[in-house]
């Protein structure tokens, strides 16, 4: 199973495709997606969807994670973040890819173990599962990634996921008696 996780923006959107092979993951790409703020908020849209068409065509992945809008003090900000999301559940429809949802707090839970981690636990956490060299950058990369391999450690079977598509959680989680996943390599 291969994973386009995204952490929603509409000046930055990370993404990141982690597959999964036996209990292995696997990174297969990561980055970011930039527009600039001088751009009309329609231009920056649609390039946010051209660029994800473009990702979906070249890596084929079979589902698409997304995290969840949280309630932020800046309503403006809160807008623009709920825009690029809609785009990007727009183009998972598009491409018939079903769409997992997760809050902040059950991504950090699922990658580090506390739902309250700071972007710098994320990022060496992802490292170390994914085998990077390096901790992922930018943070909103290392956060998409988080997302991709919270998806997959509740959807896939190497991990006892029977999680319904939509519904993020702890559901497939391993118990401390479960087998981790293994390190892999980026391709």
């Amino acid at each position: 199973m291969q994973v386009l996780g995204i952490d929603p923006g509409t000046a930055t959107m990370g993404f990141g495709v982690v597959a999964v092979a036996g209990t292995t993951l696997v990174p297969v790409t990561y980055g970011v997606i930039r527009t600039p703020a001088s751009q009309p908020p329609a231009q920056r849209l649609a390039a946010i969807y051209r660029d994800l068409q473009e990702l979906l065509r070249r890596y084929h992945p079979q589902a698409m994670a997304v995290e969840r809008l949280f309630l932020q003090k800046n309503r403006s900000s809160a807008l623009h973040v709920g825009q690029a999301r809609g785009v990007a559940l727009l183009a998972a429809a598009q491409a018939g890819l079903p769409v997992h949802e997760y809050a902040p707090h059950e991504v950090k839970q699922a990658v580090v173990g506390y739902g309250r981690a700071s972007k710098v636990q994320v990022q060496r956490m992802v490292q170390a599962l994914l085998g990077l060299a390096r901790p992922p950058v930018p943070d909103d990369a290392a956060d998409a990634l988080a997302v991709a391999v919270c998806c997959l450690h509740a959807q896939t079977s190497a991990w006892g996921g029977t999680g319904a598509p939509g519904r993020g959680g702890s559901r497939g989680l391993p118990d401390a008696g479960a087998a981790p996943f293994q390190r892999g390599a980026v391709r």
